[in-house]
């Protein structure tokens, strides 16, 4: 039996092992080894001839303790999950930093920041960019980035108006037997956005900005002949969009504005033939100073593990069959 040692500070050992040792049970699971706690030390045991990973379980458990050491509350089971898949990745040796970046607090106070390296260089390509496309699979915290992001701009004055909108394409569904007048129908289309803009503005504040028209919710059709100065426009679901509604989007910014366009290319609910206007963008725009494309990935989803498996399944599937489900 082999054996390595590494010192952590005693006051961590309990974030870094996590609630009934559950980050331990995973850190041994993934690397075939068992690690126990002596006190001012952990030690790391386990036959390399059956497949232990000193060196893996090692810088886990390091980068685990230096993210135990940035948070006060528990380190959760999604770092620890993006620990494990991200060792041995160049990226890995920076992987702190997405700790380091709080894009602000939620009306609760609890502070909104990146949880993965993809999601931290989105925010550093919001940043940096006048327009930024943002690619990827559900639970990738796309579109709460982004309004994260547009509630900061609006909160230090940086804009005066975030205005949010979707196109209404019907998932299997058909709109005209929705109850209601026109914003009615379009209301369930746009409910992640008011959600995600009650959870970081609050409701009361949410509100009051959206009658005072400081915030704007509504469908993309509503854009068409508008010029957007002076806001923070998050365009999502844009995966939707024909070419023809991008580029009619697009040409809508004005001055001092920024815009996010996001979207999942693997859900496009477009008539059969119809080519979608976000990868059609993408394609064309990203070689363009102040415009960013970035592309999240199923490492990147932070909603519960299972939603990543479901994501590496049909990705599998679908590359099997050319993007066609079996």
């Amino acid at each position: 039996m082999e054996h390595k040692t590494l010192a952590i500070p005693p006051h961590l050992i309990s974030n870094v092992f996590g609630k009934l040792d559950e980050n331990i049970l995973k850190i041994e699971q993934s690397f075939g080894v068992h690690v126990i706690n002596r006190g001012d030390f952990l030690q790391i045991t386990g036959k390399a001839a059956e497949g232990a990973n000193f060196a893996a379980a090692e810088a886990v458990l390091q980068k685990l303790a230096v993210f135990a050491a940035q948070s006060p509350g528990e380190v959760s089971a999604q770092q620890v999950n993006y620990l494990i898949a991200s060792q041995g990745e160049a990226e890995f040796a920076h992987i702190e930093k997405i700790n380091e970046d709080t894009v602000c607090l939620t009306a609760a106070g609890r502070p909104i920041k990146p949880k993965t390296l993809g999601q931290k260089k989105y925010l550093d390509n919001i940043r940096k960019n006048t327009v930024v496309f943002a690619i990827g699979p559900a639970g990738t915290g796309k579109t709460y980035l982004a309004m994260a992001m547009a509630v900061t701009a609006f909160r230090n004055q940086l804009v005066n108006r975030i205005i949010l909108t979707r196109p209404a394409i019907e998932a299997g569904e058909k709109l005209g037997f929705l109850p209601g007048d026109l914003q009615q129908k379009v209301d369930p289309y746009l409910r992640p956005l008011y959600d995600a803009l009650h959870d970081i503005m609050g409701a009361e504040t949410f509100q009051r900005n959206l009658e005072k028209g400081a915030i704007e919710v509504a469908p993309l059709a509503y854009m068409r002949g508008r010029t957007l100065d002076n806001a923070f426009i998050v365009l999502d679901e844009a995966q939707n969009t024909t070419p023809e509604q991008m580029k009619m989007f697009l040409t809508r910014i004005g001055f001092n504005a920024k815009a996010v366009i996001t979207g999942d290319i693997t859900q496009i609910d477009l008539p059969e033939g119809k080519q979608s206007g976000l990868r059609h963008a993408a394609r064309i725009l990203s070689n363009i100073e102040d415009i960013g494309v970035c592309e999240l990935s199923a490492k990147d989803v932070v909603r519960h593990p299972l939603v990543q498996k479901i994501i590496n399944a049909y990705e599998k599937i679908e590359k099997k069959t050319g993007g066609k489900h079996a």
